[in-house]
């Protein structure tokens, strides 16, 4: 059997809090494991999710979404009813002083776009942005309003939808729909692929769908998944046949504990099977001509 902080460090935290779109769901791992493991664990190990927590409130400023903000709260009420009074001082002067940097920050950035700041233009961000996995397109997608109409570029959900739940064009439905007309918004945005891939991704009971973690059996550990796979890289493996099993952040708790992983007892009720940050993306309304 492995030890807590072996099963720790392989759970990729602090490599993964710089990352915009896996800092959130970081902060809420490290959140959960200060109130439920830290006075249970040893002092190294305590010492380690100290750092991380620290790291977490540094690169705030960093992060452009709400999400993230509040990401980092919850964080802060974990340290301030897990933590010893001397560490926990020390990381809420970090928090209060990571507030101030991201408030600059972001009058700083709205100061630049009401100015005329050089934008790419939209050619080129969806280039981009075919890159990315899902995850990674949702997020770039609450940045600002140029990158979410890039981002909602029918031709990238397609893919998205394709990679998620097969081959489009079998579906008798959205063959219909292509065929009668396109989904379009007021300013006449065509919306289809999007609001077919957000159909199908709130209808699916698949938790495997709605977790960006999973209990990779091949790994023998807890991934990050990139658009359902293991972002590990499996030599000789071909990755449609990964055993991936969800997780949901309650249960990594009991696995650094004590490398148990009950997956019988998620539920699909939990907070994060709702959509979780997937489901703003959808929740953007596109900018009047007037101000654009």
């Amino acid at each position: 059997m492995s030890k807590p902080l072996e099963r720790y460090q392989k759970l990729g935290l602090k490599e993964s809090l710089p990352r915009i779109h896996r800092y959130p769901l970081a902060c809420k791992e490290l959140s959960l494991i200060l109130r439920g493991a830290y006075k249970k664990i040893p002092k190294n190990l305590q010492s380690l999710i100290f750092q991380d927590t620290l790291t977490a409130f540094r690169l705030l400023p960093e992060m452009q979404t709400r999400n993230a903000v509040l990401a980092a709260h919850l964080l802060l009420q974990s340290v301030e009813a897990a933590l010893p009074k001397q560490k926990k001082n020390a990381a809420v002067t970090e928090y209060k002083n990571a507030m101030v940097a991201h408030k600059r920050r972001t009058k700083a950035r709205q100061e630049e776009n009401v100015s005329g700041s050089t934008q790419l233009p939209q050619d080129v961000l969806v280039h981009i942005f075919s890159f990315v996995d899902m995850q990674s397109l949702v997020s770039v997608g609450l940045v600002c309003w140029l990158w979410n109409i890039a981002a909602s570029e029918n031709n990238l959900w397609q893919a998205q939808y394709t990679t998620f739940f097969g081959n489009s064009d079998n579906d008798a439905m959205i063959k219909g729909r292509q065929i009668s007309r396109l989904v379009e918004d007021e300013e006449g945005y065509t919306l289809f692929w999007r609001e077919a891939f957000k159909r199908a991704y709130l209808g699916s009971s698949s938790k495997k769908l709605k977790s960006s973690r999973g209990y990779c059996r091949d790994c023998n550990t807890i991934v990050w998944l990139d658009n359902m796979k293991c972002s590990n890289e499996h030599t000789g493996l071909n990755s449609e046949n990964q055993q991936i099993k969800p997780v949901l952040p309650s249960q990594v708790v009991g696995y650094l504990l004590d490398d148990s992983l009950s997956l019988a007892s998620s539920s699909d009720s939990d907070s994060d099977s709702d959509g979780g940050p997937f489901s703003r993306l959808w929740a953007y309304q596109r900018p009047s001509s007037k101000t654009q």
